[in-house]
């Protein structure tokens, strides 16, 4: 990304800084948040969205949980970053990484009980710093290790958006199509729409073409005649939570991608950090789903395009079973049929 997505602005009493993604493709805009309240309000209507992206809110919503208040004691600070913890984990409970960052947060406010309140705010601070930094690192790990897979030249077809604007500045399923064309190879994307809200169309699109990478848009019921009728070589997608046994979740869509993948013998593989696996989660079947308001496919950008009202099922996600998935490609390497003993391992070697 030639722009952060989402960062800190300032010392222990700064604000977060990120872009307004629903503004997206029409006006690249920022936002900036002060409280708890306003972070919690852009996660919950995707003005900051995509798993390691809304870690990375969570950290930054608790310093604003924090921030300008005053402590009288370590203790009620810890007490405080339990409290806004709590409050932000309500706003989408799906993508792992959210929770994840939110209790590594809460656990440095722990450790930190027995510091001075201005110590253990800047130790917060530079926790939540690390976790974005931390962040791109890993996103450049995971793009070097899935473009090691593309042939050269290579056409990928994606779905939704798990690019930059979906992490602190490099993306997963995009930063595997970003590695490669920085290493030389010659690679086009199928991009679906992604309904109902079109992050495929808004964001990916916008992402790619941004990078100079040969890009075409489909509909989302396309992508199985463009699996039929163009060379895909394979689909790439990213992942919000990712079960003990390699069952993913991912934005609504991805399974039936999965599924036509295998019927027209195109490899299907996961890009994500090794931060959304969730090992006490054991099956997909165990994941939270994320259900959401029916105006969102009734009224796409805000235009009416069914009967006022009908009834509507709008998941957010969907689960894609392991055994649909050839290769989960994360920092730590690559893992070919990832079930549960071999992402045991991954996580063990981590």
């Amino acid at each position: 990304m030639p722009i952060a997505t989402i960062e800190w602005v300032g010392g222990v009493d700064g604000v977060a800084k990120l872009v307004d993604q629903t503004k997206l493709p029409g006006a690249l805009e920022f936002m900036e948040c002060a409280d708890a309240e306003c972070m919690w309000e852009a996660i919950r209507r995707l003005s900051v969205r995509g798993a390691p992206a809304l870690g990375i809110a969570g950290a930054l919503g608790v310093l604003l949980g924090i921030r300008g208040k005053s402590f009288r004691n370590p203790e009620e600070v810890v007490a405080e970053v339990e409290n806004v913890a709590e409050y932000l984990g309500t706003s989408r409970p799906t993508a792992v990484n959210l929770f994840w960052a939110l209790d590594r947060m809460g656990k440095i406010a722990k450790n930190g009980s027995d510091l001075g309140v201005p110590e253990l705010r800047e130790r917060l601070l530079r926790e939540a710093l690390a976790i974005i930094e931390e962040d791109r690192r890993t996103c450049r790990s995971i793009g070097r290790n899935g473009a090691e897979l593309l042939p050269d030249p290579s056409t990928v077809l994606t779905h939704c958006n798990a690019g930059g604007l979906a992490t602190a500045d490099y993306g997963t399923a995009l930063g595997v199509i970003f590695a490669a064309k920085e290493m030389g190879k010659t690679v086009s994307v199928f991009a679906d729409e992604t309904r109902p809200l079109f992050q495929g169309a808004r964001l990916t699109t916008w992402e790619l073409m941004q990078a100079g990478i040969d890009v075409t848009l489909i509909c989302d019921n396309t992508a199985g005649w463009t699996m039929k009728t163009r060379k895909i070589d394979c689909v790439v997608v990213g992942a919000d939570r990712i079960a003990g046994n390699g069952d993913t979740a991912n934005k609504v869509g991805t399974y039936s991608l999965a599924v036509l993948a295998r019927e027209h013998g195109v490899p299907f593989y996961v890009a994500a950090p090794i931060s959304t696996i969730d090992p006490a989660t054991t099956t997909g079947d165990e994941i939270p789903i994320e259900e959401r308001s029916g105006d969102e496919i009734t009224c796409p950008c805000g235009v009416a395009i069914a009967p006022e009202g009908v009834k509507t099922f709008s998941p957010a996600f969907d689960v894609t079973p392991n055994s649909y998935i050839d290769v989960l490609i994360t920092e730590k390497g690559v893992v070919h049929n990832p079930d549960r003993k071999r992402i045991s391992a991954l996580l063990s070697s981590s």
